[in-house]
């Protein structure tokens, strides 16, 4: 299986406004991306223009909210969720993840300590009738494996668990919506 990323760099500064969406449309277009399985595009959250162009230059199969649990993300998510959903955007909402939704010591792999609210993310879905894909807990050994280059679904323990089950739930529900939905065209945006 082959899977492309697309992930911005870590100054976040530099993926905002024309310049995110030039570099995004050039990687998109310019690189040779052979055969893939899957593409991710990982984006900021909310509704900008990069969020445009990317459903302007590539017919997009889905899409997938990413927030935290507390209510300004979840306000961010819902912005997001209700772009991709709007009539002349129209891109499946695959589902939503819960980012950062509980800390689980490593000592104490059964505590489950919920810092930044709980369930806003399983909320969003259920309000918006989106698929709940999962829940991604607030672990050291996820920050260790970004440093180390060790994807953490690699380990074992609570990140890798979770990153197993949220790849084969996004997996599944990619395979629910081609099958009953026509393939995605990219969008045209008109103007008056």
């Amino acid at each position: 299986m082959s899977i492309g990323f697309l992930t911005p760099p870590d100054n976040a500064v530099v993926w905002r406004g024309p310049m995110a969406s030039s570099a995004l449309k050039q990687f998109i277009t310019d690189a040779d991306w052979g055969e893939l399985d899957y593409m991710l595009i990982d984006l900021p959250p909310g509704t900008s223009d990069i969020h445009l162009t990317l459903v302007q230059t590539l017919p997009v199969t889905g899409a997938v909210i990413v927030t935290t649990p507390q209510k300004v993300a979840l306000a961010d998510a819902t912005k997001g969720l209700a772009m991709f959903k709007q009539p002349q955007i129209n891109v499946p909402v695959l589902g939503v993840i819960e980012n950062m939704a509980y800390f689980t010591p490593e000592e104490l792999p059964e505590n489950k300590y919920y810092i930044f609210g709980q369930d806003g993310g399983k909320n969003l879905s259920e309000k918006h009738s989106v698929p709940f894909l999962g829940q991604i807990p607030l672990v050291q050994s996820i920050r260790e494996s970004g440093d180390s280059g060790l994807p953490a679904v690699l380990k074992e323990g609570p990140a890798g668990i979770a990153f197993t089950n949220l790849a084969e739930e996004l997996a599944r529900q990619v395979a629910i919506r081609n099958a009953s939905l026509a393939e995605t065209k990219k969008v045209e945006i008109k103007t008056m």
